[in-house]
């Protein structure tokens, strides 16, 4: 278990990583914002203006996100928006991960949708 996780990890080392702020300005420009997460967490919050393909479903849709824009992934904690920007990167895209995720979006103070 412990080989599976070292290999998943050095896979994703080196993958091109955003702050919340810097994440925050290249979606200002342009960027879509991918929520990678499963619909029932994206119902309790969310980032405004995020698009969800839930990291499962990704590699059957990445053609709905080939429109030449920045893709910044985003999950929870950002090790499954780190995947998905693996695997953006490897079929051509330029795709970002949101470091640490929604938890560190939310600390940097950025606006979040809750809902109960």
């Amino acid at each position: 278990m412990i080989t599976f996780f070292k290999k998943l990890v050095s896979g994703l080392q080196g993958l091109p990583s955003l702050s919340p702020q810097d994440a925050k300005a290249l979606i200002e420009s342009g960027a879509l914002l991918l929520d990678v997460r499963s619909l029932a967490e994206r119902r309790r919050l969310s980032i405004p203006g995020s698009v969800n393909i839930p990291l499962d479903e990704l590699p059957d849709r990445i053609a709905t996100l080939l429109n030449g824009k920045t893709v910044v992934c985003q999950c929870a904690s950002g090790m499954r928006s780190a995947q998905a920007t693996r695997l953006l990167t490897d079929a051509g895209l330029d795709a970002r991960n949101l470091s640490c995720g929604i938890t560190a979006w939310r600390a940097a103070g950025l606006p979040t949708i809750t809902r109960t």
